[in-house]
């Protein structure tokens, strides 16, 4: 039987039955999204998916609330939300739906799980207080802004707990898409890389297509020897250091000292290439107008970093 309802509670929201609602109206657009607390509704049936309400979970009968005792816990045991339920169960049918390759699917889906859902998952659980990231950032975190769409306290108008809920929805959707997207886009950056990688060789230089993550897939595929890459960006090319980590600005090798904040022709004097218009004072960046003089700036910086 197809699912015709998505059913989660009633009046006021939290982030996580509308984060929820993202994924499953995505999977199950023709049905209807249904916000009640009526038994009947609440009451599991195979035309419907039941989620943070009805004081039970069980995916094979498509229920999945976590308010219940005992509560639905992680492997880890770390507890769930409604959201972290639903994604355990539909996650890898959302990530199809977004045309995620099957090869990447698994690693995205426990990316988004450990970085977006678990968190979610904590705070509504009051697992963490989102006080501790400080009274700057409290207000901040994705499940305080989006429960802040919520209606405020003397709006009864009939009906005004639900549209509240159906113009949060589209926000909560474009937070997750774009977390998705991004992290698909990642894999296809570390595609291409690497294959680059396999052209560049013993080169110190690489050379890609366009300006994409980069980082990540050197050192994955432990290419120590690569010092700088080029990379076309609109008409001009840059030339850009590798930092050596995450946490830190300090680069596998720096741009030459003489070209440190030099522009144009006072670069190109500097540097010897016809073409060079920018070098920023920090020597972590370089552009010229053309990849024969990007490339020559590159041989340059090589050599001068490598030199004994």
């Amino acid at each position: 039987m197809s699912i015709t309802h998505l059913v989660t509670h009633s009046g006021g929201f939290h982030a996580d039955e509308l984060l929820s609602s993202v994924i499953l109206t995505r999977l199950f657009p023709q049905a209807e999204l249904l916000r009640s607390r009526d038994k009947a509704w609440i009451t599991p049936r195979a035309d419907r998916i039941i989620y943070d309400v009805g004081g039970n979970f069980d995916a094979a009968a498509q229920i999945f609330d976590h308010h219940q005792r005992p509560n639905p816990l992680r492997e880890d045991g770390q507890p769930y939300s409604s959201f972290g339920l639903i994604w355990a169960q539909y996650g890898r049918d959302y990530l199809a739906a977004m045309d995620v390759p099957e090869k990447d699917a698994d690693a995205i889906h426990a990316s988004f799980d450990k970085g977006f859902v678990l968190p979610v998952d904590l705070v509504d659980n009051g697992a963490v207080n989102t006080s501790e990231a400080g009274p700057l950032f409290s207000g901040m975190t994705l499940p305080v802004l989006l429960e802040s769409l919520k209606t405020v306290f003397d709006d009864r108008e009939d009906g005004a707990d639900d549209r509240a809920f159906m113009a949060a929805l589209p926000v909560a959707r474009a937070f997750i898409e774009a977390q998705i997207k991004r992290k698909a886009a990642k894999f296809r950056a570390e595609d291409m890389v690497l294959s680059a990688i396999r052209a560049a060789g013993a080169g110190r230089v690489l050379e890609l297509p366009m300006g994409m993550p980069f980082r990540a897939a050197v050192e994955k595929a432990g290419a120590e020897h690569l010092l700088f890459v080029v990379h076309p960006r609109g008409a001009d090319w840059t030339l850009t250091t590798i930092r050596v980590g995450d946490d830190t600005f300090e680069n596998r090798a720096d741009l030459p000292a003489a070209w440190a904040g030099l522009t144009d022709g006072a670069l190109e004097t500097a540097s010897g290439v016809t073409g060079a218009k920018f070098c920023h004072n920090g020597r972590f960046i370089a552009v010229a107008n053309a990849r024969d003089a990007i490339l020559q700036m590159a041989d340059i910086a090589v050599t001068e970093a490598t030199k004994e």
